[in-house]
């Protein structure tokens, strides 16, 4: 029996920062999806907040997906961080600027009207312009993957069933950002994190919404 075991829920994010650490450092595990909206008894006992992801050890239960993150990098050979002490905070702060961006994306998603969305689309934007400037290669940093860009591909994912409800230009002329999402697409630690199906239970997520974004939906139905 697998020493770890991941409780988790299909859409979530964070799970898959979980998953892509992981899968990089070729961590066996057992893996639970649970439904949020039912949450089954033993859940609400494991988990303080009430929140995915929960990682279950032989002697010990953790939350919160970047302290179990972190934990898996810390417990097993080698590290998805920098060395250099400095690069590492660099890297941990903009790991916390991609927490907010997910906040941003539920705001994208939830509005209730045009103005309230074409404000949280600016504001989302804003924060991809913001992120260019720190882009410096294939990945975040150069040709090197690292817990970041891990972080980060669950941002970007997304965007691939945004894209096709419309163009909203969140990421129109932003390079950088743009070649960064090409190359984590392809990495099989990103393509495999979410549970097969993931595409359609968001589509289903964010038609259920009654929200602006889910009205453009309709249209194109």
């Amino acid at each position: 029996m697998n020493s770890f075991h991941l409780i988790s829920h299909h859409l979530c994010p964070y799970v898959q920062r979980a998953v892509i650490v992981l899968s990089e450092k070729n961590i066996e595990h057992r893996r639970t999806y649970i439904d949020l909206a039912d949450k089954p008894d033993w859940f609400k006992q494991m988990s303080p907040l009430g929140r995915v992801p929960i990682l279950e050890t032989e002697t010990s239960v953790l939350f919160e997906s970047q302290v179990i993150a972190e934990y898996l990098d810390e417990t097993t050979p080698g590290s998805l961080h920098p060395t250099d002490s400095l690069e590492k905070a660099r890297h941990r702060s903009w790991i916390e600027f991609g927490s907010e961006t997910l906040a941003g994306i539920g705001g994208f998603y939830s509005a209730k009207d045009a103005d309230s969305f074409e404000q949280k689309r600016a504001a989302l934007r804003a924060k991809f312009q913001r992120i260019e400037q720190e882009v410096s290669g294939n990945y975040f940093a150069g040709d090197t993957f690292h817990m970041i860009d891990g972080v980060w591909a669950t941002i970007f994912r997304y965007f691939d069933v945004f894209d096709q409800i419309d163009d909203f230009g969140i990421m129109s002329d932003l390079d950088a950002v743009q070649k960064w999402r090409q190359t984590l697409a392809a990495r099989p630690s990103v393509i495999n994190a979410p549970p097969e199906g993931y595409p359609k239970r968001l589509e289903q997520f964010l038609q259920k919404k009654n929200s602006y974004l889910t009205s453009l939906m309709m249209q194109d139905a």
